[in-house]
C-alpha cells in the first residue's frame, strides 16, 4: 500500500482560542487558518468566539471585527464588500466563496475559514495568485481586431450579439471556481482552469473580435482545455452563479466543428 506524507511544517495544528466577552448573548465561533511564513512553524487554526451583535451579517463583517478588535495580525484580502472585486474569496465552511456575500446565518454551528485550496499561501488567508493572473494574461483578454476602427463611432454589435456575453462578463476573477477543480489542482501550470477558460470564451464569442481562429488555436492542445472532465465543481461553487463548465463545453464544440 502506498503511503503519503505531507511536507514538513504543513500539518495544521490547534491554535489559540479566544472567548467572547462576558454577557454576550449571540455567540459564534470562527476557526480561522493562520500561517506566518517567517515563523518556521506549522499552520494552525485559531478560534475566535464573538458576539454577533457587534457587527454586520456577513462573514467578512466578522473577520473585519476580529482584525480590528481582537487580533490585528489576522491577514486577508478585501476591498469592495459588494461581491464585485473578488478580493475576499476564500474557503468558508468547506466551500469556495466570497466572504462579503456569505451570510453568517447560513451556518448553524461554528464556521471554519481556510484560504483558497491548492494555492501557495502568502500569509494566513492570502493565496498567491501569480500563476492565475499569468494565465489570464496568456489569453489576451482584450479586443483584437485587424480591420481599421470605424470613424467617429465605437465598434458596434447587435443586441443579440451582446446577449451572447451574458453569463461571462459578470466574472470577477475571484478564482473560486478554478481552485475548486481537481484538474486545476494537479495541472495548474498547464491547464488554464475554468475561470480563465470562461474568460477565453467571452472573447471568442464576442462579435467584434477578429482573432477567433488564433484564440482557438492557442487552446487546442492536450492541457490548456482538455483537462476539464466536467465534474461541475466550478459551476457549483461560483459565487456569481455563473456556469464555467458550460463555456468550456462550448469551446470544445467550436474546436470539433472545425474538423467537420
Amino acid at each position: 500500500m502506498a503511503e503519503f506524507t505531507l511536507p514538513k511544517n504543513s500539518k495544521i495544528k490547534p491554535g489559540k482560542t479566544i472567548s467572547a466577552a462576558n454577557g454576550a448573548t449571540r455567540k459564534k465561533k470562527f476557526s480561522i487558518y493562520r500561517w506566518e511564513p517567517d515563523s518556521g512553524k506549522n499552520p494552525r487554526l485559531d478560534t475566535y468566539e464573538v458576539n454577533l451583535d457587534n457587527f454586520g451579517p456577513m462573514v467578512l463583517d466578522a473577520m473585519i471585527y476580529i482584525k480590528n478588535e481582537i487580533d490585528s495580525t489576522l491577514t486577508f484580502r478585501r476591498s469592495c464588500r459588494e461581491g464585485i472585486c473578488g478580493s475576499c474569496a476564500m474557503n468558508i465552511g468547506g466551500t469556495n466563496t466570497l466572504a462579503c456575500t456569505k451570510s453568517i446565518s447560513e451556518f448553524n454551528g461554528d464556521i471554519t475559514i481556510y484560504p483558497l485550496p491548492h494555492m501557495p499561501v502568502v500569509k494566513d488567508l492570502v493565496p498567491d495568485l501569480t500563476n492565475f493572473y499569468k494565465q489570464y494574461a496568456s489569453i489576451k483578454p482584450w479586443l483584437q481586431t485587424k480591420t481599421a476602427a470605424p470613424k467617429n463611432t465605437e465598434r458596434l454589435q447587435s443586441k443579440e450579439d451582446r446577449e451572447k456575453l451574458d453569463g461571462m462578463y459578470e466574472c470577477i476573477l475571484c478564482a473560486s471556481c478554478s481552485t475548486s477543480c481537481p484538474s486545476y489542482w494537479w495541472n495548474s501550470k498547464r491547464y488554464l482552469g475554468p475561470a480563465i477558460l470562461l474568460q477565453a470564451y467571452r472573447w471568442i464569442v464576442d462579435s467584434r473580435d477578429e482573432a477567433t481562429t488564433e484564440r482557438l488555436n492557442k487552446l487546442e492542445d492536450s492541457f490548456s482545455l482538455y483537462r476539464c472532465h466536467t465534474i461541475m465543481n466550478c459551476t457549483n461553487t461560483c459565487p456569481k452563479g455563473l456556469n464555467p463548465a458550460k463555456m468550456i463545453a462550448e469551446i470544445k464544440k467550436l474546436l470539433v466543428s472545425r474538423l467537420t
